[in-house]
């Protein structure tokens, strides 16, 4: 359906947005977190929406969204009232809220090895090094997190895993012994969060160029969704601490046009630098 002049598209559990040369997904990750949860409130207040996850050991995941459905604020409070903000955007306050920054490609003056690690040739302490490793060039500002989910300009500022999970055509089903693949990334994960637990990933899925750009943007959400649940089920990886993004045909690892399973992937990278530079020197 038309909305001005956007085209959006709603899925039962996904809405993609086409607005100029640009299209984007968006999804809410709450079911992920809910996943094994004791209890879930939702309560309306004014124009917000406040999302309680009560966890079996009584740790609640807080997420407060605003009447658009953009993320404002995630909070972890555990059963004693102490709280860790994990992703804060209310910076933004009432200013108009522009999802797209327009930034030159970064210069990365660090080897592509360390830049793009690929996971199948990594030790843990190598993946930990990317999960802990500042950005290529300096921050200006912070940012939202919409603004890193939509601006791959900004997002290239940090370096990344490209793991090693590779799906079937139309799939985003991970075989168990891709899961078992993820050990080294979960526990550099863990080990990250554990040095500082406000510390957020963004887990970013993609295809390859065969197929529409609706259809793919939401199988390679799904593919990125499908890696956070196996990371926290089956290596305990906070949930609250990952955020999945897919992204279609955009970025092709190998360029051809035709089926490519190795651009029937995902990759993570810390994206901290960027939504909250205050955590991130304090974590130094």
């Amino acid at each position: 359906m038309r909305e001005g002049n956007r085209l959006v598209i709603r899925e039962p559990d996904r809405t993609i947005v086409e607005e100029g040369n640009r299209t984007i997904i968006r999804h809410n990750e709450v079911d992920r977190f809910a996943v094994d949860a004791r209890d879930v409130h939702v309560d309306r207040r004014g124009n917000e929406t406040v999302t309680v996850v009560v966890r079996p050991d009584g740790v609640q995941i807080i997420n407060i969204s605003d009447d658009e459905g953009h993320l404002m604020r995630r909070v972890r409070r555990d059963p004693k009232g102490r709280e860790i903000i994990i992703v804060d955007n209310s910076f933004v306050g009432a200013q108009p809220r522009e999802e797209f920054v327009e930034l030159p490609p970064p210069i990365v003056r660090i080897p592509r090895d360390r830049y793009i690690v690929e996971a199948n040739a990594a030790d843990e302490a190598a993946i930990y090094d990317v999960f802990a490793a500042p950005p290529v060039e300096s921050i200006e500002h912070r940012y939202t997190l919409d603004q890193v989910r939509y601006s791959e300009p900004l997002r290239a500022r940090m370096p990344r895993v490209d793991l090693d999970v590779t799906f079937d055509t139309g799939s985003w089903q991970i075989t168990s012994d891709q899961a078992e693949r993820l050990s080294a990334v979960a526990e550099a994960l863990n080990r990250a969060i554990s040095r500082n637990p406000r510390e957020v990933f963004l887990i970013e899925g993609h295809t390859d160029a065969v197929g529409s750009d609706v259809d793919n943007l939401s199988l390679s959400d799904r593919r990125a969704e499908s890696v956070a649940v196996a990371l926290s089920e089956e290596f305990q990886v906070p949930a609250e601490n990952l955020v999945t993004q897919g992204y279609g045909k955009q970025d092709l690892k190998v360029q051809t046009t035709g089926p490519e399973r190795a651009n029937r992937r995902v990759a993570i990278r810390r994206i901290t630098p960027l939504i909250d530079r205050e955590a991130d020197l304090r974590s130094r």
